[in-house]
């Protein structure tokens, strides 16, 4: 009769048991197959995904390369200008400083000027006029 008693125990215990499990069971074999959904959509996504990035990383590579090559240039420029105004300034200075004695030395060259090609017509016209290597 203890036989009989142990072993309807262990019946009772072994049904409850497996009443818990298959629950338990159940969801694991429902979380098992959502990984596997989801495992499958990431392995459809992935690459797209990292083409995309590779792309974008490509796109942003070429905008910083050109934005150093716009700003070089625009450094270049902007030297240029700053040369300018230097010489614009120094024009200036010359003009601002000096302007009775530069239209003095603008005219004393012209005078000169004249003054040389007067003098090699006068030499021309002794001579005989230019020659021709005849």
């Amino acid at each position: 009769m203890i036989v009989e008693i142990a072993a309807g125990l262990v019946a009772v215990a072994f049904a409850v048991l497996v009443g818990y499990l298959v629950p338990v069971l159940i969801q694991v074999r429902k979380t098992v197959a959502e990984s596997e959904q989801l495992l499958a959509k990431m392995s459809a996504e992935v690459p797209s995904l990292v083409s995309e990035l590779r792309t974008m990383s490509q796109n942003m590579n070429e905008l910083a390369d050109r934005a150093r090559s716009g700003v070089e240039h625009a450094s270049v420029l902007l030297h240029a200008v700053g040369e300018v105004g230097e010489s614009v300034q120094q024009v200036h200075n010359v003009v601002r400083g000096s302007g009775g004695t530069l239209l003095t030395n603008v005219a004393s060259v012209v005078a000169g000027f004249k003054a040389a090609t007067q003098v090699v017509r006068e030499r021309l016209k002794h001579e005989g006029g230019p020659h021709n290597g005849g």
